[in-house]
């Protein structure tokens, strides 16, 4: 089985409870540590997972020298921040995504994680997932032939709060950086970094982005049409078409879903994925793999994936007038 490792959680919200939840079938990882800025509330959530360890503050939980790897589990302003605390004392990072605020600020963590010699990933859990893996296979294998148009939306409707975190501009809210990364994520996977980009954006009473249409060129004319709302529902499929037929990840592509291979000749193929957990045990067990091998990055999902995606999302943000308070973008 190897070494076991001590992973903590920073956070300790509805996506910090699914990884606690998912971590507990690894053989390989014990889930150590909670941090939470309420003690109340750290408390609370170790006694629901069986955590040894409960601390009130994320500067707390940085100095337990027993810690091997942290999740960070907070608002998407709060990952520059507790990604830099968390490698200055020594932890390696498995970071939720969006992995920053902006490229710069994720340029400074990848720089920091580089400084101190240690392993450092975006949770952009979906790449580790066995359907979107399948996906990966059957167009490596020529499935489908050439790529010619990808299409994916993620599209929910939330509650409106206009302090939670999904419609404050101060917590990094809208839709794109939520949920619009995972379209993004998906096109850059398939035909790599857009050559042109062209996007639109909806606005709210809070003056985030509710809903944004993107269209992205990439190289041999790939064409990428992509949607997110947090104000509609949607299909949340994802489809590559190509030369010999299509693939299509089906609702909720982001998640263990199900992918039909569409052939223009032969027979249609469905994939199911009935796995156990919410899917969030696959990125984790990649960190620990990379880890005893002495890697610093993922092979799967590395640093460049990183940076390739939120400088597209800074370009998108762009083109729609996306902004956020100086504060949450500085470094």
């Amino acid at each position: 089985m190897g070494k076991i490792y001590n992973w903590a959680i920073l956070g300790a919200g509805s996506i910090a409870q699914k990884f606690a939840s998912d971590l507990k079938l690894l053989q390989n990882a014990n889930l150590y540590a909670v941090g939470s800025r309420s003690t109340k509330r750290a408390k609370e959530f170790a006694s629901r997972f069986g955590i040894e360890k409960a601390y009130g503050s994320y500067e707390e939980l940085v100095r337990d020298k027993k810690i091997d790897i942290v999740y960070i589990a907070t608002y998407h302003v709060q990952h520059y921040p507790n990604t830099i605390l968390c490698l200055n004392n020594g932890k390696a990072v498995l970071c939720e995504k969006p992995v920053a605020m902006n490229k710069d600020q994720c340029s400074a963590m990848l720089e920091t994680a580089r400084e101190k010699k240690l392993f450092f990933m975006e949770a952009l859990w979906t790449s580790f997932i066995p359907s979107f893996r399948k996906c990966k296979e059957l167009v490596d294998s020529g499935a489908i032939g050439k790529i010619l148009l990808i299409e994916s939306d993620f599209c929910f409707k939330a509650y409106y709060d206009k302090e939670g975190r999904l419609f404050n501009p101060k917590l990094g809210g809208g839709s794109l950086l939520d949920i619009g990364i995972y379209p993004v994520f998906f096109a850059l996977e398939f035909a790599g970094a857009p050559l042109a980009i062209e996007a639109f954006a909806a606005y709210g009473e809070t003056k985030v982005d509710e809903s944004c249409s993107i269209l992205l060129k990439h190289t041999n004319d790939i064409l990428s049409v992509l949607f997110c709302s947090i104000v509609t529902s949607g299909r949340t499929e994802a489809i590559l078409h190509g030369t010999r037929g299509r693939i299509r990840v089906n609702r909720e592509w982001h998640i263990p879903s199900s992918v039909d291979l569409l052939p223009e000749s032969g027979k249609p193929v469905h994939y199911d994925f009935n796995e156990p957990g919410f899917g969030y045990q696959y990125e984790a067990e990649e960190v620990m793999i990379c880890i005893e091998k002495g890697f610093k990055e993922s092979p799967v999902f590395g640093w460049q994936k990183s940076l390739n995606l939120i400088s597209t999302l800074d370009s998108i943000r762009a083109k729609c007038g996306i902004r956020y308070p100086g504060e949450v973008e500085s470094l």
